[in-house]
């Protein structure tokens, strides 16, 4: 009986330890409540939204139902066949490759992790694509395999198709990497094989879209995609997380005219909107 007990302590303090390196998601109070408790103090200062705010930033929702807003579209993007700089670690599959250096460098941070583990052979099929181009592989491709102009992620700028030398993504090791580490680095595999009911596409395992920490690593934990992470944020309201010891505070507020919502004075934080009806703020402490 002793023995036993022994090693149920042992397993209770092995399945403590392993729980502290997961994922902490916290239900907070509904933000009506919170709102009404919060006040203006030397911690705490007022923003101004407006209705506009949307409609901008990396949490855009893009899909069949909601098309990029106007305006949304990357204006950065360039060619990256005629700017070798920023090629590194990475090939193209052709010079019509186009994507803002803002993402090249995160995705240049996340394949050098790869290349640590010894996973090297990355290229980029696609990048954006502006209407003109989306209209072109949609009349090519069709319905089943493309969207038409301006309801592809690729017309955002905030997702690129990523390949290997090797084989193909759902098999090459550079492919498999990205399912298991993407979401450390901001990265999310847009269209899963067990999602598509939810995104209405087919399996991509070459498609990942950059949403940001600790977005990223909240749906991975919790097997989400885009479309459920942001239902997720409107039912709990706000939640906390753990992400490598860095806290986090997330919040959603409907938006439906200019409104002024209270963040962190000398705090770090990030807002965007959902494409839809409201803006997300994420608070670092």
């Amino acid at each position: 009986m002793k023995k036993w007990f022994f090693w149920f302590i042992i397993l209770l303090l092995l399945g403590y330890g392993v729980a502290q390196h997961k994922l902490q998601v916290v239900n907070e109070k509904p933000l009506e409540e919170a709102n009404q408790a919060q006040k203006v103090t030397p911690q705490m200062k007022e923003l101004k939204v407006t209705k506009d705010q949307i409609y901008k930033g990396n949490l855009l929702l893009v899909n069949k139902d909601h098309p990029v807003p106007p305006g949304g579209e990357e204006s950065e993007a360039v060619n990256l066949s005629q700017h070798k700089e920023l090629l590194n670690g990475f090939i193209v599959l052709d010079k019509t490759i186009r994507l803002s250096p803002d993402l090249v460098r995160k995705f240049t941070e996340m394949i050098g992790a790869a290349e640590k583990d010894g996973v090297s052979r990355f290229l980029i099929s696609s990048g954006y694509r502006d209407n003109k181009e989306q209209n072109k592989l949609y009349q090519q491709m069709g319905a089943k395999y493309a969207l038409p102009a301006g309801y592809s992620e690729h017309n955002l700028g905030l997702s690129l198709d990523i390949g290997s030398t090797q084989s193909e993504m759902s098999q090459a090791p550079e492919g498999k990497w990205l399912k298991k580490n993407a979401s450390r680095y901001g990265f999310i595999l847009r269209y899963p094989a067990d999602k598509t009911a939810i995104t209405g596409i087919q399996f991509e395992p070459w498609h990942f879209r950059y949403v940001g920490l600790p977005h990223s690593a909240i749906m991975q934990e919790n097997n989400f995609v885009l479309e459920q992470y942001l239902d997720f944020l409107k039912e709990k309201k706000t939640i906390k997380t753990i992400v490598d010891r860095q806290t986090y505070e997330i919040s959603y507020y409907p938006v439906s005219k200019n409104t002024t919502i209270l963040v962190p004075a000398n705090g770090r934080y990030q807002i965007s909107g959902n494409n839809t009806d409201g803006i997300i703020v994420t608070v670092y402490s």
